[in-house]
């Protein structure tokens, strides 16, 4: 495919863009190296936990290692996608996606090989075994579900694929269980003031994905408001994820007599509710609105 013409020297970009002024945030508050987290209390504090409290520690960063590597080996398809319909200003912001996604599987690999190292019964490598943690709910939607939806963006670049791939990854993958692990973390870690290197890369992790789950907002209020026959798509998507996100939740807790840290399974599904909730709203918004109206719509959730 040639080119034809090129924004930066005919339109110029447009800064007034959601995505340009996520961009901006990014290139600020994006640029954190893993390596430089100290570890060394973490190392001290998981020496004293008890094993159901680590196991409780293995299982999540299971579930999170793999989902920060499986969105960094799918992710690209949407970038193309955007980029061949010449949205220079959401590429220019996609390009941290991968960046950062690469950089979150960083940070929880070198945890587990520092800090938490999971024994592998065959001695033949740290870290072999943790795929035991993840559960039939969680392989549907990171095994299957995530890579088909990202993948047949190669060949379908519909506003329906588009839809459907967003929905998976930013609404469902960041939006309910990534943050909801998250949640899971500081109510565990911060109330007894333990890990605090983990605490402080999560932290780091959260506001990067906090920008993603944005654009991902952004992304299928356009696209509804664009097609906005799609709305049906939307939810039919929603409605078939939702209860596997809910799903994982369900299974960590299931998997213990007692909990850990005397973690409450209800508080963590009403979490990941609210979390979806609030975003369906805000999409619901924009049906039958103007894209000014979807712009104007995101300065002002950013600003709040």
């Amino acid at each position: 495919m040639s080119h034809t013409e090129f924004a930066t020297t005919t339109r110029g970009l447009n800064r007034d863009l959601p995505p340009m002024r996520l961009y901006e945030k990014a290139k600020k508050l994006g640029i954190w190296n893993p390596i430089d987290i100290d570890f060394s209390k973490d190392k001290a504090d998981w020496a004293n936990f008890k094993d159901d409290e680590k196991d409780l520690i293995w299982l999540l960063l299971a579930l999170f290692v793999a989902g920060e590597e499986a969105v960094t080996l799918d992710l690209l398809p949407l970038m193309e996608v955007v980029a061949r319909e010449g949205r220079i200003e959401e590429e220019m912001f996609l390009t941290t996606f991968l960046f950062e996604e690469a950089k979150h599987t960083d940070f929880f690999r070198r945890f587990l090989d520092e800090v938490a190292e999971f024994p592998s019964p065959s001695g033949r490598g740290q870290g072999e075994g943790l795929s035991r943690f993840h559960t039939d709910n969680y392989r549907q939607i990171f095994y299957e579900a995530l890579p088909d939806a990202l993948f047949a963006l190669k060949t379908d670049q519909s506003p329906a694929a588009q839809v459907r791939a967003s929905v998976t990854y930013n609404m469902v993958v960041e939006g309910v269980l990534a943050e909801t692990g998250y949640h899971a973390f500081f109510t565990m870690l911060e109330r007894n003031d333990l890990m605090p290197g983990l605490r402080k890369g999560i932290s780091l992790l959260k506001q990067d994905e906090s920008r993603h789950i944005a654009y991902g907002v952004y992304l299928l209020s356009r696209l509804v408001a664009e097609h906005p026959e799609e709305w049906d798509n939307l939810q039919v998507h929603m409605n078939t994820l939702l209860p596997l996100a809910i799903g994982v939740i369900g299974d960590t807790f299931a998997r213990y007599e007692v909990v850990p840290f005397g973690l409450v399974e209800d508080d963590f599904v009403n979490f990941a509710m609210s979390q979806f909730s609030k975003r369906f709203e805000r999409l619901e918004k924009s049906r039958g609105v103007s894209l000014d109206e979807i712009n104007k719509a995101a300065k002002e959730n950013e600003d709040g």
